[in-house]
């Protein structure tokens, strides 16, 4: 499985990218996984509705093809696109949300977090505020999207959204739980977990 370290992209480039990828890609092409960072952003889910957008401002906002609804994007956000044959692998998307799931908490207990989910909102989440966030899009059984985690950044611009479609749904991030993190390390440390989960539960 390859790691992509892209650095800060354009969150529009790099989504045409990932459909290029997923279009183009062979059976014998290697998975990938994606490490970025985004310009500030909010992108809508396929699914997303208007009223979660609670006012405009200057970020802009990007009608995406992944599902679930509105989240934000900035620098100092850890997002990881998985690029996958779900065919090859052998398990289905609901699976792979878990395994996601799995690694971002495996990642926040090494840092002593405690984390939770909720059966009706997928992601990850810490004494009820949300940290990282999961969407994706399956085409001929193959993914791209993915998650993004709070590491380090501004997270006032989610008062300007109902996060994931959730009212006054609070948001967190790594560096208000812990000291001394890096994102640059959170990376490694997690794309190590995510490639351990998918590598382990294929058939």
């Amino acid at each position: 499985m390859n790691i992509i370290n892209l650095g800060l992209q354009d969150y529009s480039q790099i989504w045409e990218e990932m459909k290029k990828f997923t279009a183009n890609r062979q059976a014998y092409s290697e998975d990938e996984l994606w490490i970025v960072e985004h310009p500030r952003v909010f992108t809508q889910g396929i699914s997303g509705k208007a009223k979660h957008l609670l006012k405009n401002s200057d970020i802009p906002v990007v009608h995406s093809d992944r599902g679930g609804q509105i989240t934000y994007h900035a620098p100092g956000q850890l997002i990881v696109y998985c690029l996958l044959d779900l065919k090859r692998l052998g398990f289905g998307v609901k699976k792979m949300v878990s395994l996601m799931e799995m690694a971002i908490m495996d990642l926040l207990k090494s840092y002593n977090i405690q984390s939770q989910l909720k059966d009706d909102a997928p992601g990850v989440y810490v004494q009820g505020a949300k940290i990282a966030a999961l969407g994706l899009k399956v085409k001929n059984g193959r993914t791209y999207h993915g998650l993004s985690l709070n590491v380090d950044m501004d997270l006032s611009p989610f008062f300007q959204i109902n996060p994931c479609g959730c009212q006054n749904l609070a948001v967190t991030q790594l560096s208000d739980l812990t000291d001394n993190i890096k994102l640059k390390t959170v990376s490694k440390e997690l794309t190590k977990k995510l490639i351990d989960n998918f590598t382990t539960n294929t058939l």
